[in-house]
C-alpha cells in the first residue's frame, strides 16, 4: 500500500475536518465560560435599602451539564441530537450559576440556579455523540460519518462560520495615500469586551501624534511623560535609534514637561476636560489607565509598560518611515487571526451577560424602590439569556452587527457539507473593490484553499480551510515566555 495514503488514514482516524471548531468549543466552556464570569464578579446596585450600607450580588462558579429538555408536565430528561432534529427543537444544556448576596461585607444568602441554555456542539465534550462507537451512532439515529461540529437550533443545524480578521495588538503601519501624515501606524487593543482603535501618525510638524477612544492626536511624546517616563535621557534609551534627531525635536518641544501631573494636565487641557486640576488630573488618569493599550493591564503599575511599549512603536513608526523598514503586509497571514465558534460564542455570552446583569438590577431596584427587600432569586429571569443567544444563532446577526455569522447547513451532498463546515469568511465589504483582499496571497498556501471560492461579488473574501489545516489555539503566554527567558530575554523591571 502507498505510504502517503497510510499516512492520509492515519491522520483522519485522529483528527476530524471539524477538531479546530470542537477544541475551541471546549475551551469555550471549560475556561472562557468562568473567565466571563469573573470579568463580571461583582454587582452593585445603586440603589438600596436605606438601612443597609453596602450590598453586592456576586457572581460565584459557573457549571453545565449535557443537553436535556423540559416537557411540558415539567420533567426534565437527557435529548439527542436526532429528536431536536425531529421535533423543531434547540440541542441545548441547562447553565447554572452559584449566586450569593453581601450585605455589609457578610454573606446573606447563597444559592445555585440556571442563567438560562447554552446551544451544545454535536461531537462536543458536551454532547452524548462524544467518544461514542460507529455502531452506537447507528444505534442513536445518527450518520457515522457526521463530522459534527454544528448546533441545532429549533431544529436547524446551524453552523459558525469562522471570520478573518487582523490580529489585535499588533503594530501596523501602512503608508496613507492623500491623508494628512504619509504613514499611518493602526493597532487594535482588545481585554475582554474592550477592542479600541489607536492610531499613529506625523504630520507636517514632525511631532508623532497618537488617537484613541476620545483622545484625538495628542503628542506621542507628552503621553508617555504621563505615564511616568520623565527623563529625556530614558525616553533616549527605550527608543534606542542611532540617529535619533526625529526624537530630538519631539523631545525639544515637551522640555517643559518636568512632573507626571504636569504631563497629564497638559494632556488633559488637549482633551478638553475642563474642570479643576485635581478633578482634570484624575480623569485623564483613569482615561490612560482604562483606554490606552488595555491590553498590557488597566491598573497603575501597568503605565510604565505603556511607556515603554509606546517607545517601541515609535522606534518602528521612525524606522518604517525613514524607510529602513518595509511597511507591513495587512494580507500577509502571519497578521490575520481566525475567530472559531469557541470565540464567536464568547463574545455572544459576555455581550448578553451584560444584559441580564442589567435587567437584574433594573429588577432589584425597582423592588427596593416600593420598599421591599427582594431575594436574588426572584429577580434572575433565566429566559432573557437564553432567548437572546437563541436569537442571534437563528437569525446569523452576532454582537457588532456583524451578520451570517450563523448558517444554515447546506445538505445537498456529503462534500458541500464538510465544505460548508470549513468556510472562512472576511468582514470586507463584498461591493467594495479590495484588490489586495481578494487577492491569492503566498501565506495562503497550506492554510486555504486556493481553488475553493464562490464566483462572483465574494471571490476571495469567501474562503475554505485546506483539507490538512489545522488551527491552533492562542499559545499558553507563560510558556513562550519561558523559552525566551531561556534564550537570554531580560525582564525590563
Amino acid at each position: 500500500m502507498d505510504y502517503a495514503k497510510v499516512l492520509i488514514k492515519k491522520y483522519f482516524e485522529e483528527n476530524s475536518f471539524v477538531k479546530p471548531d470542537i477544541d475551541s468549543f471546549n475551551n469555550f466552556i471549560d475556561h472562557e465560560l468562568q473567565n466571563i464570569i469573573d470579568e463580571n464578579r461583582d454587582i452593585e446596585p445603586t440603589i438600596i435599602p436605606s438601612n443597609i450600607d453596602d450590598f453586592k450580588i456576586r457572581l460565584e462558579k459557573i457549571s453545565i451539564t449535557k443537553p436535556e429538555i423540559t416537557e411540558a408536565d415539567g420533567s426534565k430528561r437527557v435529548i439527542y441530537p436526532v429528536e431536536a432534529r425531529l421535533r423543531k427543537i434547540s440541542y441545548a444544556a441547562p447553565l447554572f450559576i452559584e449566586v450569593s448576596a453581601h450585605i455589609n461585607g457578610v454573606q446573606r444568602e447563597s444559592f445555585k440556579t440556571q442563567i438560562g441554555s447554552l446551544p451544545i456542539m454535536l461531537k462536543s465534550k458536551y454532547c452524548h455523540l462524544h467518544g461514542m462507537k460507529r455502531q452506537e451512532l447507528i444505534d442513536k439515529g445518527e450518520d457515522p460519518d457526521d463530522p459534527g461540529g454544528y448546533f441545532i437550533i429549533n431544529g436547524t443545524e446551524k453552523a459558525l462560520v469562522k471570520v478573518e480578521d487582523l490580529a489585535a495588538n499588533k503594530l501596523l503601519i501602512e503608508r496613507d495615500v492623500g491623508g494628512t501624515s504619509e504613514y499611518t501606524g493602526r493597532l487594535f487593543s482588545e481585554r475582554g469586551s474592550y477592542k479600541i482603535p489607536h492610531s499613529f501618525e506625523k504630520l507636517k510638524d514632525e511631532i508623532f501624534y497618537i488617537s484613541f477612544t476620545r483622545v484625538k492626536r495628542i503628542p506621542v511624546l507628552a503621553i508617555i511623560k504621563a505615564l511616568g517616563l520623565l527623563k529625556d535621557e530614558e525616553i533616549m534609551r527605550f527608543i534606542d535609534l542611532p540617529e535619533s534627531s526625529e526624537v530630538f525635536i519631539n523631545l525639544y518641544e515637551f522640555v517643559d514637561i518636568k512632573t507626571v501631573d504636569d504631563a497629564i494636565d497638559y494632556v488633559a487641557k488637549k482633551v478638553g476636560i475642563t474642570q479643576s486640576k485635581e478633578i482634570r488630573v484624575q480623569r485623564m488618569q483613569e482615561i490612560l489607565d482604562k483606554y490606552l493599550l488595555p491590553h498590557l493591564g488597566i491598573d497603575e503599575k501597568d503605565r510604565v509598560y505603556k511607556a515603554y511599549n509606546l517607545c517601541k512603536i515609535l522606534k518602528k513608526f521612525i524606522l518604517v518611515s525613514t524607510e529602513q523598514y518595509a511597511v507591513d503586509d495587512k494580507d500577509h497571514y502571519m497578521n490575520k487571526r481566525l475567530k472559531l465558534s469557541g470565540d464567536l460564542l464568547a463574545d455572544l455570552f459576555r455581550v448578553n451577560l451584560k444584559v441580564l446583569i442589567g435587567d437584574l438590577l433594573y429588577n432589584f431596584q425597582r423592588i427596593v424602590k416600593r420598599g421591599k427587600f427582594p431575594s436574588i432569586k426572584v429577580i434572575i429571569r433565566d429566559k432573557l439569556l437564553t432567548q437572546r443567544i437563541y436569537s442571534s444563532m437563528a437569525t446569523g446577526t452576532w454582537v457588532g452587527g456583524r451578520k451570517g455569522i450563523s448558517q444554515r447547513i447546506e445538505r445537498l451532498n456529503f462534500l458541500q457539507t464538510l465544505s460548508h463546515l470549513q468556510r472562512v469568511v472576511s468582514p470586507l465589504s463584498a461591493s467594495q473593490e479590495n484588490f489586495e483582499a481578494r487577492a491569492l496571497h503566498s501565506t495562503h498556501l497550506g492554510r486555504l484553499c486556493p481553488s475553493e471560492t464562490p464566483e462572483g461579488t465574494n471571490i476571495g473574501l469567501r474562503k475554505n480551510l485546506a483539507l490538512l489545516a489545522n488551527i491552533t489555539d492562542e499559545l499558553d503566554e507563560a510558556l513562550v515566555i519561558k523559552q525566551l527567558k531561556e534564550s537570554g530575554l531580560e525582564v525590563i523591571k
